[in-house]
């Protein structure tokens, strides 16, 4: 059953069309960024919350990220097509697919690599969703988790993928006790409510939902300030990543 929506003020809502993001791309790759990113650098588009990057990247068969450095960073990886092959100078290895979440805490420093080579012979890109979220403190070691939700994920509703909210269990922990990401496979008419929270970064992996009386499709996304409750409604089969953060950068 579908839930009425309600309005929300005009300040506290604000959506980012699928066009409207920046976007890099090679003969391999195509990456949309949320936020700043790369040679896309806008001073008033840095982060929203914590939620330092939200990129939507589609990589070709064969192709992929090669061995780099990252640190002082929690790397959440989320796959809505194909899979995705991670290595990293820890010695974890693992194969990402739709429905298992994966977390890297990058930590005092670590390389990883992640590519499209999961099979000899594969045609078919993979295309994922790397969030990229600021850790409470620096300096702590760096590790790795993963875990399958695909069958919370079938039963609706929002699953609780990532959090370091000691308030809330999840399938994977974070450095962050603030941020919590939560995910939904929404069949076209059902709805969830989104989280309380003072930061809200809802995005659409596939299929469209109407929220607040706005209809967003793949790729679109809502930040949104001081909200919880509001139904997010499916129109089509949809999925939704939706991160609920209580404090910003420098708080």
């Amino acid at each position: 059953m579908s839930t009425p929506s309600r309005s929300l003020p005009a300040d506290a809502f604000t959506v980012i069309t699928s066009d409207a993001r920046a976007t890099t791309e090679t003969d391999w790759v195509t990456s949309r960024h949320s936020f700043s990113f790369g040679d896309h650098y806008d001073p008033g588009n840095t982060h929203f919350g914590t939620l330092l990057v939200n990129n939507e990247e589609r990589v070709s068969p064969g192709q992929g990220f090669d061995t780099h450095p990252h640190r002082e960073t929690e790397i959440v990886t989320w796959v809505t097509e194909g899979a995705l092959v991670h290595q990293d100078s820890e010695g974890h290895s693992g194969v990402i697919h739709p429905g298992l979440a994966q977390r890297m805490s990058a930590g005092t420093g670590i390389l990883h690599s992640e590519r499209n080579d999961t099979a000899e012979g594969q045609v078919a890109p993979v295309r994922f969703v790397a969030m990229w979220i600021a850790p409470d403190e620096s300096g702590l070691a760096p590790s790795y988790d993963q875990r399958d939700v695909g069958a919370e994920l079938g039963r609706g509703g929002l699953v609780t993928v990532a959090s370091g909210d000691p308030a809330h269990d999840s399938a994977i922990r974070i450095a962050n006790r603030s941020a919590t990401l939560s995910a939904a496979r929404l069949a076209a008419g059902t709805a969830a409510a989104l989280p309380h929270s003072r930061f809200t970064h809802l995005f659409v992996t596939t299929g469209s939902v109407r929220v607040a009386g706005r209809t967003l499709g793949t790729g679109d996304a809502v930040r949104a300030g001081d909200v919880g409750g509001e139904p997010v409604t499916a129109v089509t089969d949809a999925e939704i990543l939706v991160w609920a953060m209580n404090r910003r950068l420098g708080e």
